[in-house]
């Protein structure tokens, strides 16, 4: 398979190859970025983006309150799910990681013995990323170049070929969308009776925001009943 990459007539270990090749010429300490990024930091920095946008969700308030916050709770649940429909597919497959298969690539994470196709990290990503899309067009963007740049540091790093990245991709996607429907039709209930919670409704709006998404000004004791009192004035004068 080495020949292959060499002459080009396999365009999947071809470009495994030339992306991973750039591991080799990049210094030590930037490989230790990309091992971390690519193994732990882009998740957590997609993670952070979802809560950022319920926190920008909740502070507008709206009438769609309820139901954005069903979206972005829907989307570490999609990537929950795309991983378990993952695990059939990857025994079925059992297509061993790139470095068993094919000599001088720079492997920058040890310990990967498990099946190659499809990247679970690929799936995670964009699952989230898609789902966070859907609820919120602006950080879904955002998400979709996290998750394109997950792809990128996991053929970088030596453990997957660029079609486990597209196959992942493409399980996370699907999972996303088509089961997106289900997912808010059963969400969405709970987080309107959490909206009408007293104690935990915060988390759906925040206080002081009204359905319309206005934030509504503090009040101060007795001044509605001044300004009450003020009117009835004017209209007898």
């Amino acid at each position: 398979m080495a020949g292959l990459a060499e002459s080009g007539s396999n365009p999947d270990v071809d470009l495994l190859y030339d992306i991973n090749g750039l591991a080799k010429d990049a210094p030590p300490w930037f490989d230790r970025v990309m091992e971390f990024v690519g193994e732990y930091g882009i998740l957590f920095g997609v993670l952070l983006l979802i809560l950022c946008c319920w926190w920008t969700v909740r502070r507008r308030g709206g009438e769609d309150a309820a139901s954005s916050v069903a979206a972005l709770v829907w989307a570490p649940l999609a990537a929950g799910i795309a991983v378990l429909v993952n695990v059939p597919i990857r025994g079925f497959v059992e297509r061993p990681r790139p470095f068993r298969t094919h000599q001088g690539l720079e492997v920058l994470v040890d310990g990967k013995t498990d099946y190659s196709f499809v990247s679970d990290h690929a799936t995670i990503t964009m699952a989230m990323a898609v789902a966070l899309f859907v609820a919120h067009r602006k950080f879904g963007l955002v998400g979709l170049g996290l998750a394109l740049a997950e792809g990128f540091c996991r053929v970088y790093m030596g453990v997957h070929y660029p079609t486990d990245v597209v196959g992942g991709f493409a399980l996370g996607t699907a999972v996303a969308l088509l089961l997106s429907p289900v997912a808010m039709a059963l969400l969405t209930p709970v987080t309107q009776a959490i909206e009408r919670s007293q104690r935990a409704g915060w988390l759906i709006r925040a206080r002081g925001t009204s359905v319309d998404g206005d934030e509504q000004g503090a009040v101060v004791p007795g001044a509605r009943k001044e300004a009450a009192g003020a009117e009835e004035r004017d209209l007898a004068a």
